[in-house]
């Protein structure tokens, strides 16, 4: 009979008492039980008191209260009804109806909650089940605090699971082995996975393959994270799938998504989430996502990995004005596939309230207080939303120049660096990575000697901007005085207010003429100094301190599609960027790569695969243009006006490897200028196909595009007001009518297009190579935010075990030679040449490719230079070669560290001597990536974690 309190709760639920009635429920092990709607009421408590924070001895509001009430009433009254019905109550199908409840009244997050809270009890009712006909000595706590019994067989299942599919590499029997004994009683589950995560990890160097096994695991971890079951492969496909629209809903209701999300059909975007495709990641790509891409709510993930990236295609497709839902789905299908990813700024915050998703912004500071605290504000409120900045600090004038307000005299543009360079530190991008910027300055100012030495780590701290980079933008006099063997002169802009604005031959004749008015005692305020001299100290204090980087402004100006609106005064952070800015505009740039290898098929490159893929891409990134939360009006008026985007690539070496060419070769250089005018050629034609559909950007008339001026026309105009001294390569493969054509007819949706930037980070997740970068080491530990990472060169082992090379004894070969073949003579030559690292890389045969592509490029290259064995003569040259091979930007110098594999269990004797470049290589150090400390602060380091730019 039903008791009066229960009956009370059937007319709480508007259902009248039915006195004569018993109502039972089935619990799980098979026993009945009186229904007790009482239950359901303290089960929905529970879910909005844990939801809300409200603990078991305080009173819950009203409003909760309320719910509580509304969602019970739902619920009993199903139940009842089907029990009238004749229909069996069973536990699980009534927690069913709670869920519903739940959700069909709105509250989403507690759903989520509940949902989550269920998966957990039932992991731990499974793992009593298991543990009941298994004696283990050891037990360990489950994360909602409940301890059991540890499973050993469970836990084999594990792995056995995380290494289907590579079982004749990969052996989970030893890796189970391996984690219980390291286990302890009392472990916490989230140790346990760290321990099997582990045990993978420290196999990788013998068998690259663990790498994806150790995320396989991770990924289990990630799955009970966020969804509510874990049953077996099949099911799991169609929970992932149908939690989708409880996540994004659940995402909006916590605050971390944005509303307009809920406007899509969930439902259909659901049905085409590919879930295998989690299973594509190395540990290194997924470790990295789950700490920095992935949303979280109370320290809990509320996103798989294919979640995450139809998030990102969702906050991109807002800006579609039609069939949102098909080009959210386009724009997935290219990023979780890894043909293309947008840059990090984009994937953090595409989808969310503050849809921050711009890379980089150049900035000009003005020659007085107002306009230089303007920029060091602007540059806070920038780097807070995770920007990458560049300053143009040129037209401050230098030390000595006299103030007419106050009728003192300045001290130049330093103690301004200094300011610049804390604000930097101070605004830490959110949290979520450090603050970075990069000081440019002109070759000609009064204070470029001073400026030399911001990076040195000794003299007065004050003089000194040890978080900032730094780096010179040369106008071609400079170099062609140091050719001649010239004097140089260094002059206050406050005296010479035109220059800055000047390149080329007309920046020649006015340069000349303040030399000579200085010569006749018109301009006080100057030094001269022998050209040869100055490049020594730039060159010394760039090998020393890795800074100033070595920018032309010359080619970065003759060559610019937009000359007819401003003038580029600097390029950004990692040097690809190269926009105009002024004091009403901060240039804007929106990034994302093609992963070149992700394009390779049959032993070539798919044309037709890659042009799709660089349609989606250029959409994707003008989108970006029109979704963005700029943090300044400046910022805002550039990047509507001209719509610049940077489409570069990644996976270079990768796509090399793929087609068994050395990075050191005639045809890698082929390679890189063939693909480069695809990329061009389509890009072009991507943003043409825009501008017919959305009208072409506000500047285009006059520009050189309109014009007809394409890129590779430019170099005869950059040659011409030189003088000559250019040396690249102009054969064109592909008819280009048919793009000139396009622009003609349609305009151009954006005003630049094309800029390679280092994406370290996101080749990381894609599992490729970095950029156009040679491979590093062949064996190294990469350390970035998430840790540190062995890395193994996985073409290099396929290609050794193939040719029955790969054992134990390559492996110490490859630890003593830190990651180096050069040396190890069993391997055939062939093989040796085509895996060379970086360090083993003539940097004339990077220059060269990096000419190739810069002739097709509208921007600039994030170009590094590796020197194994640095000396003046070598820089000079190989900066000289970069100027006359006409590239616009170089980026990081990059030397020997004193650091290699650990030597300490191998046989140093029994493998004779050493190349010459790892001569400076410690024997007892371990395998580490390069940091600056480590190398007397020569060069930045690969992927060093205090690097924004690596990330």
């Amino acid at each position: 009979m039903i008791s009066l309190e229960d009956a009370r709760q059937l007319e709480l639920a508007g259902i009248e008492p039915l006195s004569a009635r018993t109502f039972t429920v089935q619990k799980r092990n098979g026993m009945v039980a009186a229904f007790e709607p009482k239950r359901i009421s303290w089960a929905v408590e529970r879910a909005f008191r844990a939801e809300h924070g409200v603990p078991p001895e305080q009173a819950v509001a009203e409003e909760l209260k309320s719910a509580v009430v509304e969602v019970t009433r739902a619920v009993v009254g199903r139940a009842v009804n089907a029990a009238v019905a004749g229909e069996a109550l069973e536990v699980e199908r009534i927690q069913d109806w709670v869920e519903t409840a739940l959700m069909e009244e709105g509250y989403h997050s507690v759903a989520r909650r509940y949902i989550l809270y269920r998966a957990e009890r039932r992991r731990a009712r499974t793992l009593r089940a298991a543990t009941q006909s298994v004696a283990s000595p050891l037990s360990f706590v489950l994360r909602c605090g409940e301890r059991v019994p540890l499973d050993p067989e469970g836990l084999g299942r594990e792995l056995e699971e995380a290494c289907r599919g590579l079982e004749e590499r990969c052996s989970w029997k030893r890796l189970a082995e391996e984690t219980l004994r390291s286990l302890y009683d009392g472990v916490s589950e989230d140790e346990i996975d760290q321990a099997m995560i582990l045990a993978a990890r420290s196999r990788v160097e013998e068998e690259p393959a663990y790498t994806y096994v150790a995320a396989r695991i991770l990924l289990a971890k990630l799955y009970r994270e966020t969804l509510p079951e874990m049953r077996g492969r099949e099911e799991l496909q169609a929970v992932h799938r149908n939690f989708f629209p409880i996540s994004i809903r659940h995402g909006v209701d916590v605050g971390r998504l944005s509303p307009e999300l809920l406007s899509y059909d969930l439902e259909r975007l659901a049905g085409s989430l590919r879930m295998e495709r989690d299973r594509d990641f190395t540990y290194m790509g997924l470790q990295t996502v789950y700490d920095r891409y992935l949303l979280h709510h109370e320290e809990r993930r509320i996103e798989t990995p294919q979640y995450f990236w139809m998030r990102v295609a969702m906050g991109l497709a807002l800006a579609e004005r039609e069939n949102r839902e098909a080009h959210a789905i386009e724009f997935y299908e290219r990023l979780s596939s890894f043909s293309f990813l947008s840059s990090t700024p984009t994937l953090f915050n595409s989808g969310t309230l503050h849809p921050q998703l711009s890379s980089c912004y150049l900035l000009t500071v003005s020659d007085d207080l107002d306009g230089i605290f303007q920029v060091i504000s602007d540059n806070a409120r920038l780097s807070k939303w995770a920007g990458g900045l560049g300053n143009d600090w040129t037209s401050v004038r230098a030390t000595g120049s006299l103030i007419r307000g106050t009728n003192g005299r300045s001290q130049g543009v330093i103690p301004f660096l200094k300011v610049a360079n804390d604000t930097a530190v101070a605004v830490n991008q959110g949290g979520k990575r450090k603050g970075a910027v990069c000081a440019y300055l002109e070759t000609w100012h009064l204070d470029i000697e001073d400026f030399l030495e911001l990076r040195r780590n000794t003299g007065d701290e004050r003089r000194r901007t040890p978080d900032m980079n730094t780096a010179n933008w040369i106008p071609d006099l400079f170099m062609k005085r140091v050719m001649e063997g010239g004097n140089w002169t260094l002059f206050s802009p406050s005296d010479v207010p035109d220059l800055h604005d000047l390149y080329g031959k007309a920046f020649e004749r006015r340069y000349c003429e303040y030399e000579e008015k200085a010569d006749r005692g018109e301009i006080r305020n100057f030094r001269r100094v022998a050209a040869s001299t100055l490049w020594r100290k730039m060159l010394t204090m760039l090998f020393e301190t890795g800074h100033p980087w070595i920018t032309f402004k010359d080619p970065s100006n003759l060559r610019s599609p937009q000359d007819h609106v401003g003038v580029i005064h600097n390029s950004n952070l990692c040097t690809e960027i190269t926009l105009n800015t002024s004091s009403d505009e901060t240039a804007v740039c929106n990034l994302g790569s093609i992963n070149l290898a992700a394009h390779v098929k049959d032993g070539a490159i798919d044309e037709e695969e890659l042009a799709e893929t660089i349609r989606v891409a250029v959409r994707m990134l003008d989108n970006v243009i029109d979704i963005n939360f700029y943090p300044t009006p400046a910022a805002k008026n550039a990047n509507l006006r001209h719509r610049p985007v940077g489409l570069g690539l990644m996976g270079f070496q990768d796509a090399l490897y793929r087609l068994k060419i050395s990075y050191a070769s005639a045809e890698a250089v082929e390679f890189a200028d063939r693909t480069m005018e695809i990329i061009a050629y389509h890009a072009l034609l991507a943003s043409a196909d825009l501008a017919r559909e959305r009208g072409a950007y506000s500047t285009f008339p006059g520009s050189k595009w309109d014009r007809g001026l394409l890129p590779i026309d430019t170099l005869s105009l950059l040659e011409e007001e030189r003088g000559g001294n250019l040396d690249v390569d102009r054969t064109i493969r592909k008819d280009w009518e048919e793009v000139r054509k396009a622009i003609r007819k349609h305009g151009l949706r954006n005003s630049n297009l094309l800029a390679i930037a280092p994406t370290a980070t996101i080749s990381n997740i894609s599992g490729v190579s970095p950029s156009i970068e040679p491979t590093y080491k062949n064996l190294f530990v990469k350390s970035n935010l998430s840790g540190d990472f062995t890395t193994i060169n996985s073409y290099l082992v396929e290609d050794l075990r193939q040719a029955g090379l790969w054992d134990q004894e390559m492996v110490d070969d490859l630890k003593f030679y830190d990651g180096s073949v050069f040396s190890i003579e069993r391997i055939p030559q062939e093989i040796r040449e085509r895996y060379l690292s970086a360090f083993e890389v003539d940097p004339r045969w990077l220059i060269e490719s990096a000419s190739r592509r810069q002739k097709w490029i509208d921007m600039a290259q994030s170009l590094n230079l590796y020197l194994a064995e640095p000396n003046g003569k070598k820089l000079s040259d190989m900066y000289f070669l970069a100027w006359r091979k006409g590239l616009k930007t170089t980026y990081y110098l990059r030397a020997v560290a004193a650091t290699s594999v650990e030597k300490s269990t191998l046989d140093i004797n029994a493998r004779g001597l050493q190349p010459r470049w790892m001569k400076s290589v410690s024997p007892s150090s371990r395998v580490h990536v390069d940091r600056p400390e480590e190398q007397n602060g020569r060069s930045c380091s690969l992927d060093n974690p205090e690097c924004e730019s690596c990330q």
